[in-house]
């Protein structure tokens, strides 16, 4: 998960009144820390599975991350709305968003309640990825192949 303090790119503008905005190179920059990937291995990785879940969601698939959240496309239905400059009454049409869906870790980390799941026997991500996976030690780089 990405921490709460913001990175020095990050701060706000207005006093600390408004959100701090994560962009996706921030991510990229957390996932190489994390990691020890080099960030043009990331950018392509995060770009690829933004592709692809745009792609499938413009399709009308359902995107489950287990635990964070489901995306999934809907359809609003039409309706009379009304214009807020003359309150005349205005078709409109019916149209697709998108919406996401948070999970159960995700709404307990929001709500500062992530000790809860560990006493549920759930994992946190952290500790999902295997042992034997080369991502298991994230305060090392990855090993030299040889």
């Amino acid at each position: 998960m990405l921490e709460a303090e913001p990175s020095s790119n990050l701060s706000d503008r207005r006093g600390g009144t408004e959100p701090v905005t994560v962009t996706k190179r921030d991510l990229v920059l957390r996932v190489t820390e994390k990691t020890g990937i080099p960030q043009a291995d990331v950018a392509r990785i995060v770009e690829a599975m933004f592709a692809t879940l745009s792609s499938a969601l413009e399709q009308g698939l359902r995107w489950e991350l287990r635990d964070f959240g489901v995306f999934e496309v809907k359809t609003r239905a039409s309706r009379m709305g009304r214009n807020p400059r003359t309150g005349d009454q205005v078709p409109v049409p019916k149209r697709r968003v998108v919406t996401f869906r948070p999970g159960k870790l995700m709404k307990q980390l929001i709500a500062g309640n992530a000790a809860n799941v560990s006493d549920e026997g759930k994992d946190r991500p952290e500790d999902i990825i295997p042992p034997s996976s080369p991502l298991s030690n994230v305060s090392e780089p990855p090993q030299e192949l040889g």
